[in-house]
């Protein structure tokens, strides 16, 4: 919206060209987004409670989070108004893949807003049925996956990239598609298994994120692309300012969510987050990369599906809880250990991640 105001104010002051600048407009993304969390997050945590909007917790975890039960949830929502507000502020309205991250961010965090809403106004922590849930999703990753596989133009779009070889793609075609989906939806219930510890899924996020701004700015120069060898995608750089938007509002939320949590992101800004990552990973070519620098969300989905798998086969759980970091808590580490290690974690993936840039 301002990149428009600043191209028509240029004609009377050259110094409103400052705006053009990608890196500038994500940094200024990030810093409206966490402006926002910050200011509103007071306010809207006090609302929360008056609502007594508070979350449910289940009785067959650890004792320790018995008494979370009543926590404001679905603070997310202040980050998804934080993400969709500086992104139309200091975005390039006209860029498509903008409007697919917006959109494929409001779709998933629609669907976690009536699942939390259904666990609040039903006091358990079930919420909506993992049906139709999961239908929901599958429509939104879907339609996502079938525009990019028609507004894609060029092969190298449509290509998997395999980090360390610089020479070598797989040319999926339409099983693209079918990648996308898996990444997108994955992704959303990936940080949302994730999202049980205070703290623990959105630092994780806010460090993907950046990295994912990273590089899409990037895949959105060809001169960079060119340097790195990396796939070239026209436009992608602007999800830059999305993905600042990102950063910002989740370590404005950070603020409040860190422990002892004040409030909960509930479903409404897990599942909405990791969609958001997921569709910035695939526009970019990135997927692979993204699933290392989330090692962490992989670990926490993995850990599900093993538990589950093991128990319907063998009768036996290989963990104590799933997901893994209820493992660690059960075993006796005080929270908070679990939740800085697994930041630690992240960063050293993040750091690998961005790392696979360059060695090639």
């Amino acid at each position: 919206m301002l990149l428009w105001l600043a191209d028509y104010l240029t004609q009377f002051y050259s110094g409103f060209r400052v705006f053009q600048y990608l890196t500038l407009r994500g940094i200024l993304a990030a810093g409206t987004a966490l402006s926002i969390s910050l200011l509103v997050g007071p306010s809207m945590i006090r609302r929360l409670q008056y609502l007594q909007v508070g979350q449910s917790v289940r009785d067959d975890g650890p004792q320790s989070h018995l008494s979370k039960a009543g926590t404001p949830t679905m603070g997310g929502a202040l980050m998804l108004v934080g993400i969709a507000f500086s992104t139309l502020l200091w975005g390039d309205l006209g860029n498509p893949y903008l409007w697919l991250a917006l959109l494929v961010t409001a779709g998933f965090g629609a669907v976690g807003w009536v699942d939390d809403y259904r666990k609040v106004t039903a006091g358990n922590s079930q919420g909506l049925s993992a049906r139709w849930k999961y239908f929901w999703q599958s429509l939104i990753g879907l339609s996502a996956a079938l525009y990019l596989y028609l507004a894609f133009d060029t092969p190298v779009t449509t290509q998997l990239q395999i980090p360390f070889f610089k020479d070598f793609a797989w040319s999926m075609g339409p099983l693209f598609i079918v990648l996308t989906y898996f990444v997108i939806v994955g992704a959303s219930n990936a940080v949302n298994l994730t999202d049980g510890l205070d703290g623990l899924a959105i630092l994780p996020t806010v460090l993907v994120g950046t990295a994912l701004g990273i590089i899409a700015y990037l895949t959105g120069r060809v001169d960079f692309a060119d340097y790195l060898h990396i796939p070239y995608v026209a436009g992608s750089g602007e999800l830059t300012v999305f993905c600042g938007g990102i950063a910002g509002a989740g370590l404005g939320f950070l603020w409040f969510n860190t422990y002892p949590a004040q409030v909960f992101m509930g479903d409404v800004g897990a599942l909405a987050l990791g969609a958001a990552m997921g569709t910035v990973a695939v526009v970019t070519r990135h997927e692979i990369v993204f699933f290392i620098m989330g090692g962490i969300f992989v670990l926490e989905t993995v850990s599900v599906i093993m538990q589950v798998a093991s128990f319907k086969l063998t009768g036996k759980r290989l963990f104590r809880m799933a997901p893994i970091h209820h493992h660690f808590e059960l075993k006796g580490w005080p929270e908070p250990r679990v939740i800085v290690r697994f930041w630690i974690i992240t960063v050293m993936l993040v750091l690998f991640g961005l790392a696979t840039l360059k060695l090639r």
